[in-house]
This record gives structure tokens, sequence and C-alpha cells, in this order.
């Protein structure tokens, strides 16, 4: 039992990771904190679930598909909300009440036009097969929803670590006022910056229904908090951080489930607290906070 638990929550973990990358790399360029992040995973969810039901479009490609639609939204949206917020004397604390705002706006307008009930995608889409893993089973759609995660998770590090436009962004997230002085276009950096964020949420969310079940409109707070908690034990701001905060809350979660189900719920906010009492940077230690 306790090896299931173990990789199942390595699994889970590789999702997790995927879940709150989005979230530090805004927060890591921008300094500014998207509550609406949530959210964001809960639309991908809804795409896909449609995309599947309409046209059986495999979860896979609907993620390609979300990653593209988020992106492109999300670029606008940057210059629509963002550069007016950094111009504020504290733009953290107004960016949580600003996209707290957005958030319930999102939840909403998603209610109105879906409804309230939850949405799935049947676990065949990902596979009919239980794959073995060093003598465990496990579903089909919990390992290649998982690889799949793992892939974009590998795809965002050599975006940031073999690109041109990487290494700026990472140049960015070392020192804003650093970058902007020696002549890097931060605004344009920002702007895909926040649209990759939202796009790395929308393709986490077409595989949401698989490793978290139904998916409402109400779902986004609770992703919001989970992607928050993968990202403060990791690190604040740091990609690799969150590989490690998203490893270390998807085989906690796993052994809560196995040995303590009932306590499970309450997880999250116990990694925070602790956490934040124990290490406020982050198990990696960097200090990025600058407010």
């Amino acid at each position: 039992m306790l090896a299931y638990a173990i990789l199942a929550g390595i699994l889970f973990g590789l999702y997790f990771s995927l879940v709150g990358l989005g979230l530090n790399l805004v927060f890591g360029v921008m300094r500014i904190v998207n509550l609406a992040h949530g959210d964001f995973v809960m639309l991908g969810a809804l795409l896909a679930g449609a995309l599947y039901g309409a046209y059986a479009i495999s979860p896979v490609l609907a993620a390609v598909i979300s990653l593209i639609v988020f992106i492109i939204i999300g670029f606008p949206l940057y210059y629509l909300l963002v550069p007016r917020l950094l111009q504020a004397p504290d733009p953290e604390m107004l960016s949580i009440i600003l996209f707290f705002g957005f958030s319930q706006v999102i939840e909403s307008v998603t209610t109105i036009v879906a409804g309230p009930s939850e949405r799935s995608i049947p676990g065949r889409a990902m596979g009919t097969q239980p794959v073995h893993i060093l003598g465990q089973t496990f579903p089909a759609a919990w390992v290649w929803s998982a690889v799949a995660s793992a892939i974009a998770v590998l795809l965002v590090f050599l975006y940031l670590y073999r690109t041109r436009v990487g290494r700026l962004t990472r140049a960015v997230m070392a020192d804003r006022h650093e970058a902007l002085a020696s002549g890097i276009d931060v605004g344009r950096i920002s702007g895909l910056a926040f649209g990759i964020g939202l796009g790395l949420a929308a393709v986490a969310g077409a595989f949401a229904p698989f490793m978290l079940g139904g998916i409402s409109p109400a779902s986004g707070v609770s992703l919001t908090i989970q992607s928050f908690t993968v990202i403060i034990v990791g690190s604040l701001g740091s990609p690799l951080g969150t590989v490690l905060g998203g490893l270390i809350y998807g085989i906690s979660i796993m052994l809560m489930q196995t040995y303590l189900s009932s306590w499970a719920a309450l997880l999250p906010y116990l990694l925070l607290i602790a956490i934040l009492l124990v290490r406020p940077s982050g198990l990696l230690g960097h200090e990025v906070r600058h407010a």
C-alpha cells in the first residue's frame, strides 16, 4: 500500500507541478498574484470536455488547442490589466484584490453560460488498459495525464533555458528593474509570460477531469489554493521549486488519502501553514519577494 501511495503521489505530483507552473511564472516575471489562476484551469477543463463531447477530440489535442487559445487571450488581457497594476504603489496587494474580483467574475459568467453542474470526460479518452509500474497497477488516465504533464513541464524548461526569449524571461524574473535598464522589452516579455501562464493553466485543465474528478465553475478557488500550496512549498518565482513543490504535494496528498483520508482535504492548508512558519521563502530558499 505504501509503494502504491508513493508511486501514485509521483504521478499526481507531476500533474500538480504543471498546475502550479503557470502561476509561478506570472509571479516570477511580474510579482503579481493571480488569484484567478484556478479559474483558468477550470476553463481549460470545460473547454476540453466540450471539445471531447462535440467532436471526440482527444484531451491531448484539446490541451494543445487550449494552450494556443489561452496564450492568444492572455496577451491582450495582460495589457488590459497588468501595466496599470504595476504602476500602483503596492502592486502585489492590489493584484490580490483585482484578480480575486476577476476570479468571481469568471466563476459567475461560467455558471450562467455552462451551468453549475460538474463536467467530466470518460477515462477511456486517455486509454482503457491499466498501466503497470514497479508491480503496481494504475488507471491509464492517471499515467498518461502525468506523462503529458511531465512533457509540458519539460517544454517550459526548454523554453526558459534554451531559447533567447526564455533567457530574457529569466532575466526579468531575476531583476525586473535591471532588465529594463539593460534594454530588454520588459512589457513584451511580461505579456508573453502572462499568456503562457494562462496557457499552462488551460493545459492542466485538459487533464483535470482525470486527475481530480468532475470540474464545475466553482472548482477554481480550490485549484488556486492547491496551486499556491505547490509554489510556496517549492519557492515563489522558481520554476524548479514548482516541480519540487508539486512532487511533495502529490506524494503528501496520496499518503493522506491512503492512511488519513478524512484529513486529506486539510492538506493544502496544513502545508501552507507549516512552510510559512518554518521556511517562508520555500524549500529551495530563494528570496524573491521585494515588497
